[in-house]
């Protein structure tokens, strides 16, 4: 027999045991509660992202928000303001004639930036004029080197591709540069006289992208350049971030298919038939947030006949400064003359 001291303790231990039980079930009742509340909350989460989801993806009833279709617009509005942003950042490095030494993360030295780039715009069968200009103001070899490293002055000439790629007219070219290895040959465009407005879109692009200049020129392959001359006028221009320099005109649109100046947009010039202000195709250079600008937009920017109106129509409706420069009027030669036509 159990004596009554032992009845006692089972008894406690019972008690305690239905407590234990007790509370567990009560612990459990909680838990059960609280997972199903929080699978409710997240059932209803997923409802409602499913119903944004819709109204984002036009399967749903409802519209986007005017809150989200302001931010769409403001992103928009972004997006066409990023050309101009990035032109008054060039426009905000400009160091003076030519920039200083900038160290880079390694210690070494980036190279100087340079003064201009001097596209000089020459043709198939035209190498007799070349070597006149080689013989007379564009040095070769080593001389070509110490322009750009002493003056900051980087000239090449510049011509497209056959339209027969490959052909003897390209070989000849190519010869030529391995020879002299003063070329920018573009690749992307079939050299052609009526292709001559976008060979300069071309060129300002490629060279906008391949050098970082304060200016950039293009100039015909039968003109005189005097480079001392050209680098103390376009030191005077160093502070204006837009600025399109050269020999400026104006002049009648010939609307008759058969003239030698046809224009066939002629219409789009207005009943007066004239042309609006711009630099002679002989000789003019344009800032690098110019270049920029047309590389950037090179896709969307008009080409007209010419390449000189083409140039000049694409600065028309930006904050741009026209500088009329009578040094770069090449067909009159004068005292302190940039260039002279040859």
């Amino acid at each position: 027999m159990q004596s009554r001291g032992s009845n006692n303790r089972l008894s406690r231990m019972a008690s305690r045991s239905r407590i234990s039980t007790v509370m567990l079930s009560m612990i459990a009742t909680m838990a059960t509660i609280y997972v199903a509340g929080r699978l409710w909350q997240d059932a209803e989460n997923r409802v409602y992202l499913i119903k944004e989801l819709d109204k984002r993806t036009g399967k749903g009833q409802s519209a986007i928000s005017v809150a989200d279709t302001l931010k769409v617009i403001a992103c928009r509005e972004q997006q066409k303001t990023l050309a101009a942003l990035e032109m008054e950042l060039a426009a905000a490095r400009h160091e003076g004639f030519i920039s200083k030494y900038s160290s880079d993360t390694n210690g070494t030295h980036s190279r100087k930036r340079l003064l201009a780039v001097i596209g000089i715009f020459t043709g198939f069968g035209r190498k007799n004029s070349r070597d006149a200009i080689r013989k007379s103001w564009l040095p070769a070899g080593a001389a070509l080197k110490k322009l750009e490293e002493d003056k900051g002055i980087i000239v090449r000439f510049v011509i497209g591709r056959s339209a027969n790629r490959g052909d003897s007219l390209d070989r000849a070219i190519d010869n030529e540069n391995r020879q002299t290895n003063d070329f920018i040959i573009l690749d992307d465009h079939v050299e052609a006289s009526e292709e001559l407005p976008k060979k300069t879109k071309v060129f300002f692009s490629h060279a906008a992208d391949t050098w970082e200049a304060e200016f950039y020129a293009k100039v015909n392959d039968d003109v005189y350049v005097n480079l001392d001359a050209l680098g103390t006028m376009l030191a005077t221009h160093l502070d204006e971030p837009r600025v399109y320099i050269g020999c400026m005109k104006s002049g009648e649109v010939f609307s008759e298919a058969n003239h030698k100046w046809y224009e066939p947009d002629w219409w789009k010039f207005g009943d007066g038939k004239s042309y609006f202000r711009h630099a002679s195709g002989e000789m003019y250079v344009i800032s690098q947030a110019l270049a920029q600008f047309i590389s950037i937009n090179r896709s969307i920017l008009r080409t007209y006949a010419h390449d000189d109106v083409t140039v000049g129509s694409w600065f028309i409706g930006i904050d741009v400064k026209h500088v009329d420069e009578g040094k770069l009027c090449c067909s009159l030669w004068s005292s302190g003359a940039i260039c002279a036509a040859v």
